[in-house]
């Protein structure tokens, strides 16, 4: 991936992500949020089922697309984060869009019941 989106990764954090349908194998685009934490990038919400999750789960592959300081679609891989001490790390960093979560339910329901990928993305991004 080029420095631009590279930069990207760093200082934007609403993407739209376009996904396969679980149920219906049609594209679903959705606006979202992304966490981009020492060099690994994740997607995650409060606790609840989630179209997009379901969608990921179904389907790993789908389209990261940036909208912020770059336009630019990136295809990526999403894997799901089952394991506690690493789930319990994304919502311990340092980010606004944690403060925000955490506002939105305790610490250790997020850990438990929030839906979670980390994304992969073609051609190696950081």
């Amino acid at each position: 991936m080029d420095d631009t989106v590279n930069s990207a990764l760093a200082s934007d954090g609403t993407i739209d992500i376009t996904t396969v349908g679980a149920r219906s194998g049609l594209p679903r685009t959705t606006e979202i949020w992304f966490l981009h934490l020492q060099g690994r990038t994740f997607i995650t919400g409060t606790p609840g089922p989630r179209s997009w999750y379901a969608n990921m789960l179904a389907h790993e592959r789908f389209t990261f697309q940036f909208k912020e300081s770059v336009e630019a679609d990136v295809e990526a891989r999403a894997v799901p984060v089952l394991d506690e001490p690493t789930r319990r790390w994304v919502f311990s960093q340092p980010h606004a869009w944690i403060e925000w979560y955490c506002r939105e339910a305790a610490l250790d329901d997020l850990v438990a019941d929030s839906p979670m990928v980390e994304v992969f993305f073609e051609g190696g991004a950081t």
